[in-house]
């Protein structure tokens, strides 16, 4: 199985290089490796190009933000498998593609994903852990949710159930996931390993961003044919807690 991965990036000068070494330093082989960048000013694209020679496909052009950067992304690969990793995130480790190709494999899946950490600055100080789970209906009522920097997808769901909805400028990867999983029922596997290590600190993560990406999520309900029940918000916002315990 071919893996695409796709970095959308704009201004990602400090931690790009990061990133890039550790889709290049990937066990599994067959990987296509995909950088779209949304025409930045700093150095991003110098440090992009000292690794042209490994890098599949280098876009830079301006762009509608970064879910825009994620769909041409997706649009150009032509991997079975397709997996987005941000300019500022890492892969856990260089097994990680390998064990997600097995993982479609042997459970014959649409998508699959695992578990991710929060870190500060310094990959190896973790300050937050998400632990997720195998997917069951009533998960996403009780605010349940994959990690999207780990969540791989076929290339033809894609294209069968679309893309990345810019209309939800927060919450798209939750408006994709949902629509994937609850609306059209998609096959999945949860692999219980750590996939991803995330830099703590972003957009979302600011409260104006929370409070805007859950009225996105409430939406995103409303426009896939659902309504979501008062309490998943209280749920969404409880689920967090455990993370920073698990540390």
């Amino acid at each position: 199985m071919k893996v695409s991965i796709i970095t959308p990036s704009f201004n990602s000068e400090k931690t790009i290089e990061e990133t890039i070494k550790s889709v290049l330093g990937q066990s599994f082989e067959d990987i296509e490796y995909i950088i779209i960048d949304g025409a930045s000013k700093d150095r991003t694209l110098e440090i992009v190009n000292k690794y042209k020679d490994k890098i599949s496909k280098i876009i830079s052009e301006p762009d509608k933000g970064i879910y825009d950067g994620m769909n041409k992304g997706i649009q150009l690969a032509t991997g079975e498998i397709v997996g987005i990793l941000n300019s500022d995130d890492l892969y856990a480790d260089d097994k990680v593609i390998e064990e997600v190709v097995k993982t479609f494999e042997n459970y014959n899946v649409d998508c699959v994903w695992g578990d991710l950490v929060y870190f500060k600055d310094d990959p190896s100080k973790i300050v937050r852990v998400w632990r997720s789970s195998d997917y069951k209906e009533g998960l996403f009522e009780k605010g349940w949710v994959p990690p999207h920097p780990t969540f791989f997808v076929k290339k033809e769901i894609y294209e069968k159930y679309g893309y990345f909805r810019l209309d939800f400028p927060v919450a798209a990867d939750y408006e994709l996931m949902f629509r994937f999983l609850k609306k059209y029922k998609i096959s999945g596997k949860y692999i219980p390993k750590v996939l991803v290590k995330m830099r703590a600190g972003g957009n979302a993560n600011k409260l104006k961003n929370i409070i805007k990406g859950n009225l996105e999520c409430i939406r995103a309900w409303k426009e896939n044919g659902f309504k979501m029940p008062f309490y998943t918000p209280i749920f969404r916002l409880a689920r967090r807690l455990p993370q920073f315990l698990k540390i």
